[in-house]
């Protein structure tokens, strides 16, 4: 697939995301737990947000109707929500690219990974 923009490819990812927190919603009512509140999906890209509240047809989505439509109606049935991430808080940016090193060193602490062979 070739997106025409990042928020394009972004929401294209986000209708993915949907669905495996369905199955993850799924799974947990079958095992017993039933979710009170909307399941969270982290994104760091505000035009993605604004894509999935808005009802209104914007130009960026004629290629992604029906993930559109899809991500919206889990929107407003209250399964999902999209809280917005700043770039600081992506924790798998320090699988994917190169960061700082006060990024990945914050970043791993947050992960609980430690170095076993520091000096203690």
């Amino acid at each position: 697939m070739v997106s025409r923009s990042s928020a394009e490819a972004e929401y294209r990812r986000m209708g993915q995301g949907v669905c495996e927190l369905l199955w993850l919603r799924r799974l947990l009512r079958d095992l017993g737990f039933r979710p009170q509140k909307p399941m969270d999906l982290n994104c760091e890209n505000k035009a993605a947000i604004a894509i999935a509240h808005n009802p209104i047809q914007h130009d960026r989505t004629k290629h992604v109707e029906v993930d559109r439509h899809f991500v919206k109606e889990k929107l407003d049935a209250g399964i999902i929500s999209f809280p917005f991430i700043s770039f600081e808080n992506q924790l798998v940016d320090v699988l994917m690219k190169a960061v700082s090193t006060t990024i990945f060193l914050d970043s791993l602490d947050k992960l609980g990974m430690r170095d076993i062979f520091a000096l203690t």
